[in-house]
């Protein structure tokens, strides 16, 4: 392991990327009041083995920009679910953990951050009721059609699969809208002159939580769901 790499400053590290914050969390370094210091310092203080920091900081890596519309629907669902669905579940504590902060120290001075806060609590407790529904039942119908173009779709317990399509567009249109109350509250996330290093990360991981939600809605809306007409219009006409 290079010596650069525990000479290299917390908080630098953070500023950089701030998804790194969540991995200094797990090791318990902290990297808000504590960031001035190197990683080697910070390792020895919290009993964390900068081997395993420096392995988990590389397996950071960009989130894809592929073009998946020519995936088959298959790998489509696979994708929504592990990628976005899994980013959701993933950082939803973290972020709410973070805006539960910086009201706390800061929510006098900015009483924005309550709203914000709330705001974004009913986002994640709105999405994940969402993607349970998608995962039970709208997703393994999807699959089951085109597991078996051209047969006579399975009976489902929604009619059509338009119905609960429209059901997650319109849910996607309410998260949608909130989140951009939320891009309102934070100016575009830009954290105040006055913002700790906490607050930044927390305004830096909603703007990119925003920027996931984009992705995923634009993948189930404009390429998965037209999909899933058509395969079940093209049963029903078989």
């Amino acid at each position: 392991m290079p010596e650069s790499f525990e000479r290299t400053i917390v908080g630098d590290v953070v500023a950089a990327d701030f998804r790194t914050a969540r991995i200094f969390e797990q090791f318990g370094i902290d990297f808000c009041c504590g960031g001035r210091r190197s990683i080697a310092d910070a390792c020895l203080e919290a009993s964390a083995d900068p081997v395993a920091l420096k392995s988990a900081l590389d397996a950071l890596a960009d989130d894809d920009r592929q073009d998946v519309s020519q995936w088959p629907v298959e790998q489509l669902i696979k994708h929504i679910v592990t990628a976005h669905h899994a980013y959701i579940r993933a950082h939803v504590p973290t972020i709410e953990r973070h805006l539960d902060r910086i009201v706390h120290v800061h929510g006098q001075r900015h009483p924005e951050l309550a709203e914000i806060a709330a705001t974004f609590d009913h986002v994640a407790r709105d999405l994940q009721q969402h993607m349970l529904k998608e995962e039970r039942m709208l997703f393994p119908y999807i699959a089951e059609l085109a597991a078996h173009p051209g047969d006579t779709p399975i009976a489902s317990p929604f009619g059509s699969v338009e119905n609960p399509i429209r059901v997650m567009e319109r849910e996607h249109r309410a998260a949608g809208d909130e989140m951009q109350r939320i891009r309102e509250l934070t100016h575009g996330y830009l954290p105040p002159p006055d913002a700790c290093g906490t607050y930044r990360t927390a305004f830096a991981e909603l703007a990119a939580f925003d920027d996931d939600l984009h992705r995923h809605v634009h993948l189930e809306n404009n390429v998965l769901f037209p999909q899933a007409v058509t395969l079940e219009q093209r049963a029903c006409g078989a």
